[in-house]
């Protein structure tokens, strides 16, 4: 096996650039094992909408990073306390779907340090019923990821709060998380230790059974992994504007009357708006959908879109910051 150090990059925009580079560019018979360790994030599955998942307004005000990562599966938030292990292999017909045979090493190294784990359903490692470790794989090619997260001693109340999602109701085609309950493993370690000490004994028991060497990425290989974060993982298009087609629903009652906003996004860009409601305008508020209609579905974009506008005439004694509040988280 061919341990692969990240160099201790702690921006998930990079560390997942590194585990694509190590698929599709370094090709070999061994399999390659590769841990990192994100700074605050959430992690988006490939065919997630990623509005539907996020807390938008608290994910914006803690900067927390929001990625889509190319396998399938759920949303999961990452933070310093939170390690990561990807094996990249041949995806031989005997791997693909076999979640046992890349987290069995890995429940094997947390018993060897007095952890009760075990696989739980499909792809979950479970500590007493509760949810330590989720993985997910996707495939390129012949080769192909199996990776994981391991809570260690990660933040649950941000988790909580990241992933709780705000909007009145949201309809979509894209894949839902499903919530578990979820531990730390450091309450059930014997002895206190740090998220890097435990990095190295989860790698030492992976590697135990198997002959091994470390492989240091080169400045070639960064530059690949650079490219692949920039033109990929840097991107709104990716994060934001890959999610599927879906409808939005929000209803607040503001001093000048309630508004009800029906909105379809595709692709990450306002395709219909519609307002509703018992506010007084003066205007018809169709000059507002128009201008609107083909935005990004973000706050700056709307901002530009109504950036002349003068919004007494529609919805009267309304900032245009409330307004966009009100679409947008």
């Amino acid at each position: 096996m061919i341990f692969v150090d990240n160099q201790n990059h702690t921006d998930a925009r990079i560390n997942l650039a590194i585990e694509e580079h190590l698929l599709r560019n370094y090709q070999t018979d061994e399999e390659i094992l590769l841990f990192y360790i994100n700074g605050p994030s959430i992690i988006i599955g490939r065919n997630q909408n990623t509005i539907e998942e996020i807390n938008q307004k608290y994910v914006e005000e803690h900067g927390i990073h929001v990625v889509r990562r190319l396998s399938g599966g759920g949303a999961v938030y990452h933070d310093l306390g939170n390690l990561n292990f990807s094996f990249i292999s041949n995806s031989g017909h005997e791997n693909i779907q076999n979640f046992k045979k890349f987290t069995a090493p890995v429940v094997k190294a947390l018993n060897d340090m007095g952890v009760p784990a075990e696989l739980g359903g499909r792809n979950d490692i479970l500590v007493e019923e509760r949810k330590v470790s989720g993985n997910a794989q996707y495939i390129s090619g012949n080769r192909m990821v199996s990776h994981g997260t391991l809570l260690f001693n990660s933040d649950l109340s941000v988790v909580s709060e990241s992933l709780n999602v705000k909007a009145s109701k949201i309809s979509s085609k894209g894949i839902k998380s499903i919530r578990s309950r979820v531990a730390n493993i450091s309450e059930y370690l014997p002895e206190q230790i740090d998220v890097f000490t435990f990095r190295e004994r989860v790698k030492n028991g992976i590697l135990a059974d198997s002959k091994n060497f470390e492989y240091v990425l080169t400045d070639q290989d960064w530059v690949s992994i650079n490219k692949i974060s920039e033109e990929r993982y840097q991107k709104w298009e990716w994060n934001f504007g890959r999610s599927p087609v879906f409808n939005i629903q929000k209803t607040e009652r503001f001093p000048i009357g309630e508004i009800d906003a029906r909105i379809e996004v595709e692709g990450g860009i306002i395709k219909h708006i519609r307002f509703f409601g018992d506010y007084l305008g003066l205007s018809d508020v169709g000059e507002i959908e128009n201008k609107l209609v083909g935005c990004q579905f973000k706050k700056e974009s709307m901002e530009t879109a109504l950036k002349d506008v003068d919004l007494h005439q529609f919805f009267g004694d309304l900032d245009k910051k409330e307004l966009i509040r009100f679409i947008y988280e």
